[in-house]
């Protein structure tokens, strides 16, 4: 089961999730890509949006949308309680959740994702994906974080640290219910930084449509 939040309203990129990025609505994207990947057999879309409403009944008939209710409106909602209560509409014993916002995201990623978890079923109980990062860090007063400023390391000799980029989640519907989007023990799955690519601000954007653009003409 794959899950897909979508607000209507986006302060930071007015109307990103249906806005037009490489010939198509932002959020097709991801619909497509989850569409392709076989072992993905339910696709979920919580949403206020109208428009992405009436968008999936005319484009996507399969996907179950769910209208976000009164309660969950608004950007300060933890996305765990949208889960939470999508999650009590469609049950599962596992969840996908991927965001509009991640147009790069491969199926073929996905799906390698989901079999690692499985196999690793015995040492992680569940999935979040993340960049691999290899570069000097500081905090706000000066001190390094992963290096000796003393000591130059090559950057590629760093011992890495990791970001969780909000490509791909996958949890129970035992962690969900009790609020949590991962366990204790979750893999973190290292993808491409080009495919982790996320739009929050308008540059953010502009970069996204050139790499889909590339993606799509197999330059990429």
């Amino acid at each position: 089961m794959a899950f897909m939040p979508i607000r209507h309203s986006s302060e930071r990129v007015p109307g990103k999730n249906y806005r037009d990025l490489d010939g198509a609505p932002l959020f097709h994207h991801m619909v497509r890509t989850l569409s392709a990947c076989p072992e993905v057999r339910r696709v979920a879309i919580d949403t206020d949006s109208p428009t992405v409403a009436a968008q999936c009944a005319e484009h996507f008939p399969d996907v179950e949308v769910i209208d976000r209710p009164e309660h969950l409106l608004g950007g300060d909602v933890p996305m765990t309680e949208i889960l939470r209560h999508d999650a009590s509409v469609v049950d599962s014993d596992w969840y996908l959740q991927t965001h509009s916002t991640s147009p790069l995201l491969r199926s073929s990623t996905i799906s390698a994702g989901l079999a690692a978890l499985e196999a690793a079923l015995d040492a992680h109980d569940s999935l979040f994906s993340v960049t691999r990062l290899q570069t000097r860090l500081y905090d706000a007063e000066f001190a390094p974080v992963n290096h000796d400023p003393a000591v130059l390391l090559r950057t590629q000799d760093l011992p890495p640290l990791y970001e969780e980029n909000s490509g791909m989640y996958v949890f129970s519907r035992e962690q969900i219910a009790a609020g949590r989007r991962f366990g204790d023990r979750p893999l973190l799955f290292e993808i491409d930084p080009l495919e982790a690519t996320d739009i929050d601000e308008e540059p953010d954007f502009v970069l996204a449509e050139a790499l889909h653009r590339l993606q799509r003409e197999g330059l990429l």
